[in-house]
């Protein structure tokens, strides 16, 4: 029994030191194993509950809730990123007469709360994932409300109160998957210590991975048909979504808020715009599958590529060996 518990810890260990790895691994799947990509599809729901459970697992409730100030904090950035952003998106868009499929994917995206990841790619770039864990929290909750008036100038999208229903269904996952973890933690894991902490981390990387092989079903099959296409909306993919992460990290740093840039520059590019799949008839999502499957590829990259980008603004009090994904 020792020994198996051992061998458990020890590969949960080594997922964890190997996260980045595994992201990668499961969008080569994704992309290349249409068999696999179609089997974990229908999973993806219960598989991001899981990765939500493990995420308030690993921070814990006091980390979570945080000061009074630092929840006022995490409402201020979530009106600006899903309310003000796509707004201005819409602006920006009339103004330049630019319609179509790629811009209502950009503004869907930036009308979306975080992944449900975002805390676990926190935790890989050396961050805290408190303030990640909590924006997407809270974005999720004001979801309801900030997503009307962008659908109020987007008729085209259809009726808002299926958007809302979708929120309020996510926001239930989260409050389940959330409460779950805190029995846990108040019952069975008080002060979970270092080793506990790797294993947490080691599933967490190991259901990202199988998450993204799912997701990325739709750009597999259009790759062997258009290439070009699929390499134009990776492009606007990775700008998108890099340049909100860059963005918002040097602004943060810039004014003084250097132990929120990583996180919150995470939770700034990286949006659960795949919750619109769940709301949105398919005349509408249909065209946007190609943007959301290019989409995964720099969330999950995001480590990787952007990895020492966010080292070097991670809280001293993080050291690095304490990050997982590092190689």
């Amino acid at each position: 029994m020792a020994s198996a518990k051992g061998f458990v810890e020890a590969t949960l260990d080594s997922f964890a030191r190997h996260a980045r790895l595994i992201l990668i691994a499961g969008l080569l799947v994704g992309l290349f194993v249409p068999g696999a990509a179609q089997a974990a599809k229908p999973w993806i729901a219960e598989m991001i509950g899981a990765l939500l459970f493990m995420a308030a697992l690993r921070v814990g409730p006091r980390q979570l809730l945080g000061a009074v100030r630092d929840i006022g904090q995490s409402a201020g950035t979530s009106l600006l990123l899903q309310l003000a952003l796509p707004l201005l998106l819409i602006l920006i868009f009339y103004l330049v007469d630019w319609r179509g499929a790629l811009p209502t994917a950009l503004i869907l995206m930036a009308a979306a709360p975080p992944i449900s990841g975002s805390p676990h790619l926190a935790i890989m770039t050396g961050n805290d994932p408190a303030p990640a864990l909590r924006v997407m929290t809270l974005g999720t909750a004001l979801m309801p409300l900030t997503v009307v008036p962008v659908f109020w100038f987007m008729p085209a999208l259809g009726d808002s109160s299926l958007i809302l229903t979708a929120a309020s269904r996510l926001l239930s996952v989260i409050a389940v998957a959330v409460a779950a973890a805190f029995i846990v933690r108040g019952f069975f894991l008080k002060s979970p210590g270092p080793r506990a902490i790797r294993s947490m981390d080691g599933i967490s990387a190991l259901l990202m991975g199988m998450i993204v092989i799912g997701l990325m079903s739709a750009m597999g099959a259009m790759l062997w048909v258009d290439p070009l296409q699929v390499l134009f909306h990776l492009a606007v993919a990775f700008a998108a979504n890099f340049l909100l992460q860059i963005a918002a990290a040097l602004f943060l740093e810039k004014t003084g808020h250097q132990a929120l840039a990583g996180a919150l520059g995470i939770v700034a590019g990286n949006r659960n715009i795949s919750l619109f799949l769940t709301a949105l008839p398919a005349t509408i999502t249909d065209p946007l599958l190609l943007y959301i499957g290019c989409y995964q590829v720099p969330i999950y990259l995001t480590p990787m590529l952007l990895g020492r980008f966010y080292r070097k603004r991670a809280p001293a009090a993080q050291p690095h060996s304490a990050s997982p994904g590092e190689d």
